[in-house]
């Protein structure tokens, strides 16, 4: 057994010991997908984490052995995501807020032939910096109409050159990326990460900005007129319980007093010759609607 030991080169037991002590004094420790991405948009996006996350791209055995000799046990079920190719960040960050800053790191990247379209893929119209010249056989084999003005071509209508879930030929390929259409984002892929004060493992991290706005919007208008029914007192709720409140008085004066509910306006006749212009009347607040 210590022959064994002494054949493990020093750099491989050096970067165990590097990866064990990075596991046991971080908080987070996130593994993420890194397939595609050029080594110099690799460099910025690190660039870019810098004091908020250590990257590392160890050898899968290396990092399991760092993960038994870290000594915790939840932590180990790590080793069931390090499939492909991936990068592990180390942080002191909340889990989800390095993957949103994750995120936030992607950068707008050319399409490549083979690749399925986001989206529907467009050419607009307008001036382009294109010569005249073989750019005119290739925009025409993608059916896109042109003129020539001021020894430029200007392209005449927008055309799609992709279809959203189809593959991107070539030629479309080609002409997105002469005219500087970068329709796709580059950038580490969260996948999964672990939190040492939570003691849990986060699988399948999805984040989606707009959906969670939409969402945390919706909750909010159900929960308004909830707050205000139980008499929960906030800076949302104040002014609308106060305005409640009136309500109430006034309907409770009007029951004591035997005042009608709505006082008809006593209004002068018009002439005949005159045309008399219908006013909405303005309804008064319901609090009902929020029940």
């Amino acid at each position: 057994m210590a022959q064994a030991v002494e054949n493990i080169p020093k750099r491989k037991i050096k970067a165990v010991e590097e990866l064990t002590k990075l596991i046991q004094e971080s908080r987070t420790i996130l593994i993420a997908d890194v397939d595609g991405i050029p080594g110099a948009q690799y460099q910025t996006i690190s660039k870019k984490l810098r004091g908020k996350a250590i990257v590392k791209v160890p050898k899968k055995n290396l990092f399991n052995r760092a993960l038994e000799a870290a000594g915790k046990e939840v932590a180990k079920g790590l080793k069931e995501h390090l499939n492909g190719a991936v990068a592990v960040l180390f942080s002191d960050l909340d889990s989800y807020d390095l993957a949103a800053d994750l995120l936030k790191s992607k950068s707008p990247s050319k399409a490549k032939a083979g690749q399925i379209a986001p989206n529907d893929l467009e050419i607009p119209a307008g001036m382009t910096e294109l010569t005249p010249g073989p750019a005119i056989s290739e925009l025409g084999a993608l059916g896109i109409k042109i003129m020539i003005k001021g020894g430029k071509i200007e392209i005449k209508d927008p055309t799609v050159v992709a279809k959203e879930g189809k593959e991107i030929s070539q030629g479309a390929a080609d002409m997105l990326s002469k005219l500087n259409i970068l329709p796709f984002t580059i950038g580490f892929k969260p996948l999964s990460a672990y939190d040492s004060q939570d003691e849990i493992i986060y699988a399948n991290i999805e984040i989606d900005r707009e959906a969670a706005k939409e969402s945390l919007l919706e909750a909010f208008s159900r929960a308004l007129p909830f707050a205000v029914e139980i008499g929960y007192y906030a800076t949302e709720t104040t002014a609308l319980m106060v305005q409640k409140a009136s309500a109430y008085e006034n309907k409770l004066i009007r029951v004591i007093t035997g005042e009608p509910e709505v006082e008809a306006p006593v209004e002068e006749a018009a002439p005949a010759e005159e045309e008399v212009k219908e006013e909405k009347e303005e309804e008064p607040v319901s609090f009902g609607s929020f029940f």
